[in-house]
């Protein structure tokens, strides 16, 4: 049994002193007091949103706002209209005139997370707000100029994307100013223990809880682990364990399967006959109901994916983050599917 000592961090609310985590740092406090456009890539869940407040915190508009933009949480009319705002009339629902993000970091920073997410129609307007700092609300012909420090984030690589037609060239290379690559977390082991005395810290009083010390099988378990859901999912495992720990330590028993090295539990269909057999009652109870606008397909595929979605969300503990990852989708459009099946 051990206790974690606490490490103060180098860059305040970044965690993690090893040579990966510096080398992220030493870029930070050389772009930060720039104006220069900053790209950062890396997996989800590496800490992007955290490093885009540390580059707004250290520079000159830290006095300003920081306003973040989840650019893959929204629709693509939604999205334009909460960057660049709208005018009154614009669209259905467009009651009244609206300020847009960008307006609203004026002096400070706009963050565009998952911006890889964007149509080119949108790219079109972003590039010209990097560009020439104006643009327009939708349904206005009235020129806002603005003065605002653009951070963007992707989760894949943009350039193959800019490759595959789906990303331009020309706002990628206005974006790709200073990069930072920001390391998965099977990249930095030697961080874990640190991370983890700081969730144990959090947790325990976010819960009431007395759990300061790991055992040292469960912290070997814990820097063995490859973390698909890097640094989110191990903040998510420390807080389940805290939260169910009889005693004052984590042990193994309080730790996932997965990071056990054990064979994750079945997602819940079972062999492949009774995916087949799911299917087809689907498909005959849809022929019973004879659909008559034209959603036979639809329907029937809704309610597949709805179950499958709700198995695999119960095989995870209910974490969306690692149901995304055994998907295979973004956990942005797992949380659109939870509202749209109604399992949110």
């Amino acid at each position: 049994m051990s206790g974690i000592a606490e490490h103060k961090p180098l860059i305040p609310g970044l965690l993690g002193s090893g040579p990966a985590m510096r080398r992220v740092y030493q870029l930070i406090r050389k772009v930060a007091p720039t104006d220069a456009a900053v790209l950062l890539v890396g997996e989800t869940g590496t800490g992007k949103g955290m490093v885009a407040r540390a580059v707004h915190q250290l520079s000159k508009r830290s006095g300003g706002p920081f306003i973040r933009v989840n650019c893959g949480a929204l629709a693509e009319n939604l999205l334009e209209s909460e960057l660049f705002g709208h005018v009154r009339g614009a669209f259905t629902g467009a009651v009244s005139n609206r300020t847009g993000r960008f307006e609203a970091a004026h002096t400070g920073t706009v963050f565009l997370d998952e911006i890889n997410s964007t149509s080119p129609h949108l790219q079109v307007k972003l590039l010209r707000v990097l560009q020439d700092r104006e643009f327009e609300r939708v349904g206005d012909t009235q020129t806002i100029r603005v003065d605002t420090r653009v951070i963007a984030a992707s989760n894949v690589d943009l350039v193959e994307e800019v490759q595959a037609g789906r990303f331009r060239e020309d706002l990628y290379y206005r974006l790709n100013v200073v990069t930072i690559y920001l390391p998965p977390l099977r990249e930095r082991r030697e961080d874990i223990p640190e991370l983890v005395g700081h969730f144990l810290r959090q947790f325990n009083q976010k819960n009431n809880r007395h759990v300061p010390h790991v055992r040292r099988e469960a912290m070997e378990a814990l820097q063995s682990y490859d973390w698909p859901g890097n640094v989110r999912e191990l903040q998510n495992y420390i807080e389940r364990a805290v939260i169910l720990a009889p005693g004052d330590e984590i042990t193994c028993d309080l730790l996932p399967d997965a990071v056990l090295g054990r064979k994750p539990p079945s997602i819940g269909f079972g062999r492949p006959q009774d995916i087949d057999r799911l299917t087809q009652d689907f498909v005959r109870q849809a022929l019973r109901l004879k659909p008559s606008n034209g959603r036979l397909y639809a329907s029937i595929v809704e309610r597949v994916e709805r179950e499958l979605i709700s198995q695999v969300l119960a095989s995870c503990d209910q974490v969306q983050l690692k149901a995304a990852n055994i998907l295979g989708i973004n956990r942005n459009t797992l949380h659109k599917k939870l509202k749209q099946f109604g399992l949110d």
